[in-house]
């Protein structure tokens, strides 16, 4: 009886400890569990029916990071746009040209490491991203806070709303965004402690109810990667003014420029957003 209980505890604890081991290397990798950098796109403006210019934004803390710039002939306004967790700028597009059409120009730019950009993406370093897009927006664009609108798109929807906390907005714009990266590591990987080992976080829910200016919430109930929880949740937690708009379709299909309810939805929150007296 007692060699049957003592192989049990060392099962038990060669069992315990390839656990932690996983724990470890999930503690250590998980930057590639959340982001997904693509490589340098040879692609221009001009090779995407664009009318624009690629220009290299310096950080705070001296990277370089990769952008677009489409100049709207009479803008509004301008909105940055913060891509999701896969690949890089030019996959997005369909973004400049779907805000060109409601009157805005359009800065997109790469998180460092991705694309064209310089360096190795963590969360502090994609708030740092955010804030150079901006700078370049208000002092080399010279739009007014006001003016200036921010867009993000699943991981985006992080930095957007970190912007928003940093820099006076007209609006916030968030699509297919989660209120944690622990709450959606939970979900996909149930047999980790993700709660416990998770450095990247992006606590937008937690962050959402200081945001002091105009927020839209995008999101489909058919999201596999974000569950469609995640936005009702975001929208109830902001402060208003706030919309919320029904999209439909799976987590990278569900683009608010794919239907003309959702995009004529988009531009009444512009309209709304930039017609307040001011920004924060």
């Amino acid at each position: 009886m007692r060699r049957v209980l003592r192989m049990f505890w060392t099962v038990l604890a060669s069992l315990a400890g390839c656990y932690l081991l996983v724990c470890l290397i999930a503690w250590a990798a998980q930057a590639r569990l959340v982001y997904f950098p693509g490589p340098a796109a040879a692609v221009k403006p001009e090779d995407v029916g664009l009318t624009g210019q690629e220009l290299f934004l310096k950080t705070s803390d001296g990277e370089r990071l990769f952008a677009w710039y489409v100049p709207h002939e009479r803008p509004r306004g301008v909105v940055i746009v913060c891509h999701g967790n896969a690949g890089e700028l030019t996959g997005r597009a369909e973004y400049a040209r779907a805000f060109r059409a409601l009157g805005l120009s359009t800065l997109l730019f790469d998180y460092r490491g991705y694309g064209a950009s310089s360096g190795s993406p963590d969360e502090q370093g994609t708030y740092l991203d955010v804030e150079a897009a901006y700078d370049h927006v208000t002092r080399g664009l010279k739009f007014e806070p006001g003016q200036i609108l921010v867009f993000g798109e699943s991981l985006g929807g992080g930095t957007a709303i970190e912007l928003a906390l940093r820099r006076p907005l007209a609006g916030v714009m968030v699509q297919a965004t989660f209120t944690s990266i622990a709450d959606v590591g939970a979900l996909h990987y149930p047999w980790l402690p993700v709660r416990w080992i998770a450095r990247h976080r992006y606590e937008n829910l937690l962050k959402i109810p200081r945001v002091p200016t105009s927020v839209l919430v995008l999101h489909s109930p058919d999201d596999e990667i974000v569950p469609f929880e995640h936005g009702e949740r975001l929208y109830a937690a902001a402060l208003p003014p706030k919309d919320f708009v029904r999209l439909r379709g799976s987590h990278n299909e569900a683009q608010f420029f794919r239907e003309p309810e959702w995009q004529q939805a988009v531009q009444q929150f512009i309209d709304r957003a930039l017609a307040r007296p001011g920004a924060r």
